[in-house]
């Protein structure tokens, strides 16, 4: 009885590492609102502060590639996507202001003409996918790992159950 509980248990766990490694990650076209210029109804709505500290990160992926006057498309939506996709999860969430964060410290350090990103990066309908971009670790400013902690966590309390 102990055996097949435990082997359900590590088949349970193996489908939710399937599922979370298969999902393909995208960055939303509703992240670029803010850097285009345009602030709607979002004057009105408290957004929560963002989690992730964008002001220490390393902006030289975009700033070294995507150089002006004439901004290539190709460039600057690489090495966006370069940078933007391992925080594709705080930057997509509309109730915080990762998205909007992120974009000044861009614009500030790659001095950038508003709305470049939301007018040159342009893919499908889900936005840009982050597929085949190098994912790197995130630290939140929290201090807690963006990915890979939780994963880890649920492998150690499924593997201790199993064996306990």
């Amino acid at each position: 009885m102990a055996a097949g509980r435990g082997f359900l248990l590590l088949l349970f766990t193996a489908a939710v590492l399937v599922g979370l490694a298969s999902a393909s990650p995208f960055i939303s076209d509703s992240v670029f609102q803010g850097s285009a210029g345009s602030t709607g109804r979002s004057l009105l709505q408290a957004k929560k502060s963002c989690p992730m500290n964008f002001e220490f990160q390393n902006y030289t992926i975009i700033t070294s590639q995507c150089k002006g006057p004439k901004f290539p498309a190709k460039e600057c939506c690489g090495s966006f996507k370069e940078f933007a996709c391992p925080f594709n999860t705080y930057i997509n969430d509309e109730s915080n202001d990762c998205a909007s964060t992120m974009f000044s410290y861009i614009n500030l350090y790659g001095k950038y003409p508003p709305g470049l990103f939301a007018h040159e990066c342009r893919e499908g309908k889900e936005g840009l996918s982050c597929d085949g971009v190098p994912q790197r670790e995130v630290v939140a400013s929290s201090g807690q790992r963006a990915q890979g902690s939780l994963l880890a966590l649920i492998t150690l309390v499924c593997v201790s159950l199993l064996f306990h």
